[in-house]
């Protein structure tokens, strides 16, 4: 096996090794994404209960106006 100048033994491996663990990482992030946006998904359609419901409102957090 011929080396260019710069190039050692395994440098393929490594950048093997590496890839493999982005792709770990990225399929990592996806599911963590997913399993939040099902959280908060299951959060707006059941609102808990005996406590004010809050409300997303142009990106800002408030508190949804109740009947008295």
């Amino acid at each position: 096996m011929v080396f260019a100048p710069g190039e050692k033994p395994g440098l393929e491996q490594d950048e093997v090794k590496l890839q493999k663990a982005s792709k770990q990482i990225v399929q990592t992030a996806i599911l963590r994404a997913l399993q939040q946006v099902s959280q908060e998904s299951q959060q707006r359609q059941a609102p808990p209960k005996g406590g004010p419901s809050l409300q997303l409102e142009r990106g800002k957090l408030t508190k949804k106006h109740e009947k008295k």
